[in-house]
């Protein structure tokens, strides 16, 4: 109906020879009630917004914290890292970014350009998941859907970003870490963007169980390698240790750092999670969910994410926090849910302490949420989120009280995204499974409160390469796991921040 009162419309403009001013009010009366129907109707499915609508800067949450983060100590010396101690591994443009409080930053137009191709991304009503649970109609869910990028996650949104900044500074080669593979096939491709070559070091066990992740990553020109490696110092080591070593990502660091050190000055480290820069270059998602959740006509009561490094948690969260903290939201209570598995429980069951990036103890210290950088997860962890330690901005925010952290069994995960995709048509990466899981638990306690609810969740990407997994869940094989007390304390026993390393210094 629409496109034929276009057709009128544009008929009768031409025959009648308005001119143009008279030909665009024609337009506008044929689309207007198309537009209206979009911002009131309650059956409306999806929100999308002009392409002209991309955000033009990242949200810096640092410009609004109550309370400044604790800085990133040099390992060896224990101050206060400078920009010179990241200079071997960052070009400086994104080392200016780690450590910027200016509350916003401008998106160069050629980044701006290439996220344009699937950005702004859609955010969906669950309306057909709420109807198949039965919710009540007071609580309604939304997502944000990542899965449209070109890897199919929302990892490619700092992958266009630190591809760029390192072309501009010259960088010949880019080698990094990736776990499930959404940021190492988000990184591949993005190297194609500005002609860059991509080197991915991705953890065993992933590297094993999602083959056609690594037929991406190569079908987009990049090197990958499983983790633990002999390609690298570090792995070598630790194959002579422990042959079948399923690998971590503070390996998969560990190794990624070494290649980029000991490339003589041409390559350069990209970092898929956990920096401050990184979570900035997430918060075109939450940006986008704002304007796209004013013309829904709602806001939300909690917004929900899945937590490993901390990228789509930021993305989601940072903008609407912001403005909670500057007094602008809407619902001044609103809050914040961060989902993580109880097998790789870093903000529920870590300490809050200075500890290494990685297992080789090559990086500055973070303070963080942190499970000990020896942390190896176990193997049956079928999905991503299985990185050591939490990003210092989430672990700070938590510590400051702004968010609350759950951790869930990856059956009650995979049950939740199984109930999600049998309803909305979208089957959900591992990963994503535990944002759906906590977005179905607020609305399980909205509705036995009788209480209306808005709930905003990251549905962070797509599970098509992720079908290992799903074929397990299918046939009764996925495995709950809880990271054992005992193994947790073995693991921080030689955490820095837990022998006397803090920022200031404690006085001797």
């Amino acid at each position: 109906a629409f496109s034929f009162k276009l057709v009128r419309a544009l008929k009768r403009a031409l025959i009648q020879l308005k001119p143009m001013a008279a030909m665009k009010r024609a337009l506008a009366h044929c689309a207007a009630p198309w537009r209206r129907g979009l911002a009131s109707s309650s059956s409306l499915k999806k929100f999308i917004v002009s392409e002209s609508d991309v955000p033009t800067s990242w949200y810096n949450i640092q410009a609004d914290l109550p309370v400044p983060l604790p800085p990133p100590l040099h390992p060896g010396e224990l101050r206060p890292c400078g920009p010179d101690d990241f200079a071997p591994l960052f070009p400086m443009s994104l080392i200016a970014q780690e450590v910027s409080s200016e509350r916003y930053i401008a998106i160069p137009e050629p980044v701006r350009e290439v996220l344009a191709l699937w950005r702004p991304s859609p955010l969906i009503r669950a309306s057909r998941w709420e109807k198949s649970l039965n919710l009540p109609a007071n609580v309604k869910i939304f997502y944000k859907y990542e899965g449209v990028s070109p890897s199919g996650s929302h990892k490619t949104n700092t992958a266009v970003p630190q591809v760029y900044y390192n072309a501009e500074a010259g960088t010949k080669k880019i080698t990094t870490e990736t776990g499930a593979g959404q940021w190492g096939s988000a990184l591949a491709w993005s190297g194609n963007q500005f002609g860059i070559p991509i080197e991915v070091y991705q953890v065993k066990v992933s590297y094993e169980q999602k083959p056609y992740r690594k037929a991406f990553i190569e079908a987009c020109g990049a090197e990958i390698f499983p983790s633990p490696s002999e390609k690298t110092q570090v792995g070598s080591n630790i194959l002579k240790e422990d042959p079948d070593c399923p690998g971590s990502l503070g390996i998969a660091i560990s190794e990624a750092i070494e290649a980029c050190v000991t490339s003589g000055g041409e390559a350069k480290y990209a970092l898929g999670s956990v920096l401050s820069h990184v979570l900035m270059h997430q918060t075109v998602i939450g940006q986008e969910a704002i304007e796209q959740l004013a013309v829904a006509g709602e806001y939300p009561d909690v917004v929900v994410g899945c937590t490993g490094g901390g990228s789509n948690f930021a993305g989601i969260a940072f903008p609407l926090m912001g403005q909670k903290f500057r007094g602008e939201a809407p619902k001044a209570d609103i809050r914040f849910v961060a989902v993580e598995p109880a097998a790789c429980p870093s903000l529920t069951k870590g300490v809050y302490a200075y500890d290494f990036g990685d297992t080789a103890k090559m990086t500055p210290l973070i303070k963080s949420h942190t499970l000990g950088a020896s942390f190896v997860p176990p193997s049956v962890h079928s999905g991503g989120l299985r990185y050591h330690a939490m990003a210092p901005l989430i672990s700070h925010l938590k510590e400051l009280d702004a968010l609350e952290a759950r951790a869930v069994w990856q059956t009650a995960a995979f049950d939740a995204g199984a109930s999600f995709f049998r309803a909305e048509g979208i089957l959900p990466a591992p990963e994503a499974t535990h944002a759906i899981e906590g977005a179905l638990t607020e609305a399980r306690a909205a509705e036995a409160a009788g209480e209306p609810r808005v709930i905003l969740f990251n549905m962070c990407g797509h599970g098509h390469f992720d079908m290992f997994a799903w074929q397990k869940y299918a046939a009764g094989e996925i495995e709950d796991f809880e990271y054992p007390d005992e193994l947790v304390q073995a693991a921080l026993k030689d955490v820095p921040g837990l022998n006397g390393v803090d920022w200031p210094m404690p006085a001797k």
